[in-house]
């Protein structure tokens, strides 16, 4: 078979365009002259219409409008890396979705927290040591706060000596108080307390149990002690001297009374008196049961406590019991 005619030219003279490309050049490609369709016209003078309006450039050698003449061919990009002009949105600053740009529904995103996709965790290192550091320092605080108490207390004790804390300081019997000078006010000391009916009577004075609510063995009281000369006497014995109360328990009939008081054979210048401290109207005694007291000086031992009806003593009483008493404060 013969071979075809290929023309007058090389394959790289037929390709209109390969004065386009470096190997084009290399052999030999010229672009047309005159201009037309796809190639380059005359260079447009001033006053002369243009021939064309397609003019054919270099691959990446074509600008547009200032750009031309402000920005150069941008350089090329390594392999592997997005040209910036075909890089996404999202990857540029403040753009849609890229980095520090708000996404809809979703919180500002905070230094050092979880929103966003270049945002930080949280610190929880620097939390955990700030926690610590505050650990230590009240602890330190309350130890200085106990070795400064302690300090004071050695200073207050005075050079090389400590105190010991006690429930209750100490005190001297001579500053113990007392209720009276010369009396024993300690639990085991039992003063004398004594029935009427035991005691010895004088005069008109007769043992009775008439009347209801008498304290004294089966119920007995004194009674007839409404006439001068009626007495009862006591013998009381003292575990220690000093003043004392006698305390009288007693019933009249509503209306008050009086008798005279003798201690050691001597009469006290006031009668001990058997009011109606009740204010009860009723006469009947058994409902008027009540007691008093008078001041008495006594010895230790023995002592002789009298009670009698004499001349211008109002007598109308009946007695329960006698008890010495110390005076309260």
């Amino acid at each position: 078979m013969a071979a075809g005619n290929d023309g007058a030219k090389t394959p790289e003279d037929d390709d209109p365009f390969g004065y386009l490309y470096a190997d084009g050049q290399a052999a030999g490609a010229q672009p047309p002259q005159g201009g037309g369709y796809g190639y380059p016209g005359p260079t447009s003078q001033p006053g002369v219409p243009r021939t064309s309006y397609h003019q054919v450039r270099t691959v990446g050698e074509r600008q547009y409008g200032a750009q031309a003449q402000q920005s150069p061919v941008p350089q090329q990009q390594g392999y592997g890396q997005p040209h910036p002009q075909y890089a996404a949105p999202e990857t540029y600053p403040g753009g849609p979705g890229g980095p520090g740009a708000q996404r809809p529904g979703v919180p500002p995103q905070q230094p050092g927290g979880h929103g966003g996709g270049s945002g930080r965790g949280p610190n929880t290192r620097g939390l955990l040591i700030g926690a610590v550091a505050v650990v230590a320092t009240v602890v330190i605080a309350i130890t200085a706060a106990v070795l400064s108490n302690m300090g004071d207390k050695t200073d207050q004790a005075g050079d090389g000596e400590t105190t010991t804390p006690t429930s209750a300081p100490s005190q001297d019997a001579s500053e113990a108080p007392t209720a009276v000078p010369g009396t024993d006010t300690t639990p085991e000391t039992e003063l004398p307390k004594q029935d009427a009916a035991t005691l010895k009577l004088g005069g008109s004075a007769v043992l009775a149990k008439d009347v209801k609510g008498a304290e004294g063995g089966d119920g007995a009281y004194v009674s007839g002690f409404n006439q001068p000369g009626a007495s009862v006497t006591w013998k009381a014995k003292m575990p220690k001297g000093g003043q004392y109360h006698l305390t009288v328990r007693y019933a009249i009939p509503a209306v008050d009374a009086n008798a005279t008081l003798t201690v050691n054979g001597t009469a006290n210048s006031q009668p001990i008196g058997l009011k109606n401290f009740v204010k009860s109207s009723d006469p009947n005694l058994e409902k008027n049961w009540q007691t008093t007291w008078a001041p008495v000086d006594l010895k230790e031992g023995e002592n002789e406590i009298k009670i009698s009806c004499e001349a211008g003593n109002q007598c109308d009483v009946l007695l329960d019991w006698l008890e010495v008493t110390v005076p309260r404060s």
